[in-house]
């Protein structure tokens, strides 16, 4: 797989978002690790995970746990986690960054992970009850405890991303916000990060192509609301010339706005991560990329 860079790390150019491995409708066991496993064999070697990527009360940190399980004695891989937030069990998320519970939560990570210091570190989702200086001032002490090798920011809006880079300097190595086919409203702050020379983790990549198949190109007996969508359409169009899924063209696509993406696909099943990992080696005309959105100044 061609690779990319996150602060130090050279990793494989598609990541795993492992949350689905986790949270509601969540996989057995047995798969959930053939689905971390082959994801390793195809050359992921980004995996993100959270504290908060659970179901049930009382089981805060069961992807952190799984991953551990699953890629014990497997090295090469950056997990990254975050913190920040919580699931109290009714299917609701909470957000609480106040630095006590940061710090807290970093060392409950270190833990289940079963290492001594954390690669990448983020945090989840800034709090708007808590100063966003004292948010990332945390990220700043998990640092400079050597808790945390780098730190990066989700969910953020470029202001967040230039005062955070204030305080956390080249230990702020990457962002991770929403942004996929169907929603490009964070372009600036994609912008920025390539600006600054940060990894752009997009989360949820694949949105806007989610009524398409997964397991192949599409055929004449597609969905054919998909095919009429405004999103998927150029995305299927270009998937069916090229014989491959159209999320894999939507990957691929991520891949050519800028050399600092870094998408990270979720998965429950092996098959689905394999087809997401072979969108690295996808590289689309310009033609290809004028129809499915232009370059990144115009995402």
């Amino acid at each position: 797989m061609r690779t990319r860079t996150v602060g130090r790390w050279r990793v494989g150019a598609i990541g795993l978002g492992a949350m689905p491995l986790s949270i509601e409708g969540r996989p057995d066991e047995a798969r959930a690790v053939a689905t971390l496993r082959a994801a390793v064999d195809a050359g992921v070697t980004l995996i993100d995970t959270a504290d908060s990527y659970h179901w049930h009360a009382g089981e805060a940190g069961h992807n952190e746990r799984l991953i551990a399980k699953a890629l014990a004695g497997v090295g090469g891989a950056l997990v990254a986690t975050k913190g920040g937030r919580g699931r109290p069990g009714d299917g609701s998320w909470t957000v609480d960054a106040r630095p006590e519970h940061l710090i807290r939560a970093c060392e409950a990570s270190l833990h289940r992970l079963g290492v001594d210091r954390i690669g990448l570190y983020q945090l989840h989702k800034p709090d708007p009850a808590v100063p966003w200086a004292d948010q990332v001032g945390a990220l700043r002490t998990l640092l400079d405890a050597g808790k945390i090798e780098a730190a990066g920011l989700s969910n953020v809006t470029c202001a967040q991303v230039l005062e955070a880079r204030e305080t956390l300097g080249p230990d702020l190595v990457s962002v991770q916000n929403r942004f996929s086919p169907a929603v490009r409203d964070d372009a600036p702050v994609l912008a920025l990060c390539a600006r600054l020379g940060l990894a752009f983790l997009p989360w949820s990549p694949l949105g806007g192509l989610s009524r398409s198949p997964l397991d192949g190109p599409p055929t004449a007996a597609a969905d054919p609301v998909a095919a009429a969508d405004p999103v998927a359409a150029p995305f299927e169009a270009v998937a069916r010339a090229r014989g491959v899924s159209p999320q894999r063209v939507g990957l691929a696509w991520l891949l050519a706005l800028s050399p600092v993406v870094v998408p990270i696909p979720g998965a429950s099943r092996p098959e689905t991560i394999r087809d997401s990992a072979a969108a690295a080696d996808l590289v689309l005309t310009a033609g290809e990329r004028e129809l499915l959105g232009g370059d990144l100044a115009g995402s």
